[in-house]
């Protein structure tokens, strides 16, 4: 949904709601009270589309994305209109300068609002381009 905080509206999932992704519901980390029925991943397009026909664009897993990680990325194109960046071509995140990371997007299905809210449509973070998480995917794109 254009303009919404998160991809279902402006309004965060509480711990009694999981209709709209598969994020934690509890006390993280001690308590999942699994109001979207699921301990980890959730199968696709178990959860409605966005505004946009798309499914699972936040939770369940963080979207890997082709991207280097910079944390001032959008700083330095802040004045320009760009349609599909291409991303910087070095990463750089200030608290591991030597890191090699990749942009993630989406939060995951270890998301809750007191610890980590980037199921929000804008959040975007760095994540070690080699890592192999079980709360990390990727999505495939297909083009016209």
């Amino acid at each position: 949904m254009a303009g919404k905080r998160y991809t279902w509206s402006d309004e965060p999932i509480t711990d009694t709601d999981g209709t709209q992704a598969n994020t934690w519901q509890g006390t993280f980390p001690t308590t999942n009270l699994k109001a979207d029925r699921f301990d980890r991943t959730a199968p696709v397009a178990h959860y409605p589309a966005n505004g946009y026909g798309l499914h699972d664009m936040a939770g369940n897993v963080w979207e890997w994305c082709s991207d280097w990680y910079r944390a001032d990325a959008y700083e330095a194109g802040r004045d320009k209109l760009s349609i599909d960046p291409q991303g910087p071509t070095v990463p750089w995140d200030p608290n591991e300068p030597e890191a090699l990371k990749r942009v993630t997007r989406g939060g995951s299905f270890l998301c809750h609002v007191s610890y980590c809210e980037s199921y929000r449509t804008a959040a975007r973070r760095g994540t070690a381009y080699d890592s192999g998480a079980s709360h990390i995917g990727f999505r495939c794109v297909k083009l016209p």
